[in-house]
């Protein structure tokens, strides 16, 4: 048996409806988002589970919980798996950046691995403190299901570090939906990506729910 991890992104927040920019913010889920977390549940919960991971955010906590829930099982909270951090921009939409810190945008949008949001972090500062919860879960845990919940952005800079992926195209490579699921495997030749951004366990008029 093979090491599995199952990467999820929260459900709905107003943030993910409206763009704006939301790392240290620590919004609810809305009332989709937490039917999203309901459908997660009861799609995931027959899965023999050894762990939960999940990032110390209302969002990610409400995300996991009717699954931990249904299974009795405890989440683990991991500050490395929150959000990038967006500084100033914590709040505001994309125009409203654009407008008001124009070059410092520029060098974000050009080259984020090293370039952050205006008093923020940058995509390798979040790799860097996310990879060091998997590796905490590679060295404890030799095969089994293990279930992570955290962020857009973190998610997706976990998935570049582990499939190879240059850190400064994560937004460009790889999208995360809203309560979407991605799979890595740990065999013998490393991981293996074995689902990305699925989201089969939430109803049409959910997924179909706009900036999600």
């Amino acid at each position: 048996m093979s090491l599995t991890l199952y990467f999820v992104r929260h459900g709905e927040t107003i943030y993910s409806q409206t763009g704006g920019y939301c790392g240290d913010l620590d919004p609810e889920l809305t009332p989709a988002g937490q039917q999203m977390a309901e459908s997660l549940a009861n799609a995931m919960k027959a899965i023999a589970w050894e762990a939960v991971y999940v990032s110390p955010m209302k969002r990610t906590i409400a995300t996991a919980m009717p699954l931990c829930n249904a299974i009795g099982i405890e989440m683990q909270l991991r500050e490395g798996l929150k959000e990038i951090q967006y500084g100033e921009w914590e709040g505001k939409t994309q125009e409203e950046v654009k407008q008001h810190y124009s070059n410092e945008y520029v060098h974000w949008m050009t080259e984020p691995a090293w370039n952050a949001p205006t008093g923020g972090e940058t995509a390798v500062e979040v790799a860097s403190r996310a990879s060091l919860v998997v590796a905490e879960i590679t060295e404890k845990f030799e095969a089994g299901n293990i279930l992570v919940v955290s962020h857009k952005a973190t998610i997706r800079l976990i998935l570049c570090s582990l499939l190879g992926i240059d850190l400064g195209r994560y937004r460009d490579r790889i999208d995360m939906p809203a309560a979407s699921v991605s799979v890595v495997k740990f065999d013998k030749y490393g991981p293996l990506l074995k689902q990305l951004g699925d989201r089969s366990h939430m109803s049409e008029e959910l997924r179909s729910r706009p900036g999600t």
